[in-house]
């Protein structure tokens, strides 16, 4: 444990800890019966096949080609072997760093990574005469210099922040040393009374709340007739290093205060995603132990409060390797938002790594030119003291138990948010699983609504209205466990975001006119949406 992290490396292992072993006479029968399918493959009878969804091995020569095709199944089968050689009896954060570990090994040494084992890549070669492999070469060289190592996930030279992504009219109302506050143009003659406030994440850009048109959560809120501001947080370096979730919690509160003078309301709706419902559900808290009724409604979208959890985020929870991820921020000030984007990576190693390793190296071929990854390579950093806040609690799992998480002098018991809840879990989440999301319902007290989502964890809350493979379920968060209230929520075609802006003005008072500008006398616009933070 006294050897020095790997932190550098296009394929360096960014879990520096131990796992767990296998067991020894788990380890002798599937060495047995890997031996046999072993066999059975050299002789051509074995029957093994990939999953349909595997798009690795679509090419025919894996089906047609005798030596492809054995060399498929012995991978195959090798993967599998590994994967039944960790003990169901393991505890559930040491099974999931042990399946984690065995994703990366079994994936990292796939053939069709290889060019020979690659039938895909070997045709592209001899129909290009090989400048696939030199446009690949200066792909891979490119990648190194300005991509951390890592294959470039998207073609990014045709989006630009302010020109066809974040462009929902607004003004910047508020700057604080730690965000700007943005007031969006209603687009609607009318708008409720009560308005609605979006806190994003503290790591990644708040816009994508507000890609291009049409696909903008931002450009649909206000078309709905709510009142909508957003908080866009500033990118850390290393000299905001000791900014702490109580700083954030204060920050967020202040861009409240901002809404409600603008607005004159006594409340307002507050939206959280991801880290950011986090902290606002934090701060509802702290706000009600101090008798302060500020919040009308809240939001809480792919985000875990309860960190018992059999995910690939799970194997993170091993007290040696957060200790040394603490150590590291704290030594450069900042977790870079580029190096956070790694290990996300890594938890998907198929789909986020190796597929564009193929993809940019092998068959020499660009990125695609996608919104939302060229939103995710617009990363930010996480400043060291909110990093090792966030780390803690994770590890000691504090706000599933009242008052044991202590902030800004007043111990935190989620119990208390008593105001109407609409919580949002995406079925293929892999960084907040939709089950553990709804155990957040069971931490609020009021009238709770869960909405199930589909997409990932991105991709569900970029969910606009018009998509025909758009669904979601909703109902009551009353049951016990996910999977009872799922056998009684009701599947609904069409984006969440409908359900949701219903949902938050059937409770946001009566429609007035819609404001002719953007702020007050006591909060005057600075500048045009998206600001200037978000560039920086």
């Amino acid at each position: 444990m006294g050897d020095k992290p790997n932190t550098g490396g296009a394929f360096s292992n960014p879990f520096a800890a131990s796992f767990p072993m296998v067991q020894p006479m788990a380890a002798w029968e599937q060495g047995m019966a890997l031996f046999k399918q072993m066999a059975d493959i050299a002789a051509g009878s074995s029957a093994i096949a990939p999953d349909a969804k595997d798009g690795r091995f679509k090419d025919q020569a894996w089906a047609e080609n005798p030596v492809y095709k054995r060399w498929m199944q012995a991978y195959l089968a090798m993967s599998d072997a590994m994967e039944k050689m960790i003990p169901e009896d393991l505890p559930v954060e040491q099974k999931a760093r042990a399946e984690l570990t065995a994703s990366i090994l079994s994936s990292s040494m796939a053939p069709t990574n290889t060019l020979i084992g690659n039938p895909a890549a070997m045709k592209r070669t001899m129909e290009a005469k090989g400048s696939n492999l030199v446009k690949g070469f200066q792909n891979f060289l490119h990648d190194v210099e300005h991509n951390g190592g890592m294959p470039a996930q998207v073609d990014h030279s045709g989006f630009e922040v302010g020109k066809n992504m974040a462009v929902t009219p607004g003004k910047i109302v508020l700057r604080t040393e730690m965000l700007e506050l943005i007031h969006y143009t209603p687009s609607a003659a009318k708008v409720h009374t009560i308005p609605v406030i979006l806190i994003p994440p503290q790591i990644g850009r708040y816009y994508f709340t507000d890609l291009a048109p049409g696909r903008s959560f931002a450009e649909y809120t206000v078309a709905q007739g709510l009142n909508y501001f957003a908080v866009s947080w500033r990118n850390p370096s290393p000299e905001q290093g000791h900014w702490s979730l109580e700083d954030y919690m204060y920050a967020v509160i202040e861009a409240i205060e901002a809404v409600l003078a603008i607005t004159g309301a006594p409340k307002t709706n507050l939206v959280g995603f991801c880290a950011g419902g986090m902290t606002s559900s934090i701060m509802m808290a702290w706000l009600k132990a101090k008798e302060r009724d500020l919040i009308n409604t809240a939001t809480i979208c792919v985000t875990m409060l309860d960190f018992t959890t059999d995910a690939a985020l799970g194997a993170f929870r091993l007290p040696a390797m957060l200790s040394v991820a603490k150590a590291q921020s704290e030594a450069k000030g900042v977790l870079e938002g580029q190096e956070l984007s790694k290990v996300f990576a890594w938890l998907r190693p198929n789909d986020l790594v190796w597929n564009y390793w193929v993809n940019n190296y092998l068959m020499g071929d660009t990125p695609p030119a996608f919104d939302i990854l060229a939103w995710n390579r617009d990363s930010s950093n996480l400043p060291a003291k909110l990093h090792s806040d966030f780390l803690e609690l994770f590890e000691n799992n504090a706000l599933v138990t009242p008052n044991e998480f202590e902030i800004a002098g007043e111990k935190i018991d989620l119990s208390r948010i008593d105001c109407d809840s609409f919580i949002v879990g995406a079925i293929t989440d892999h960084l907040t699983p939709w089950k553990s999301c709804y155990k957040a319902s069971a931490l609020f007290s009021g009238d709770k609504t869960f909405a199930l989502s589909n997409g990932g964890h991105i991709a569900a809350l970029i969910n606009p209205p018009g998509n025909p493979k758009a669904f979601h379920w909703i109902g009551p968060a009353t049951a016990a466990d996910a999977d009872l209230w799922q056998g009684t929520a009701q599947k609904i075609g069409g984006s969440w975001w409908e359900s949701w802006t219903k949902w938050c003005g059937d409770r946001s008072g009566a429609l007035v006119n819609a404001p002719k500008g953007a702020g007050s006398k006591q909060y005057p616009h600075l500048c045009d949406a998206p600001g200037e933070y978000v560039k920086s």
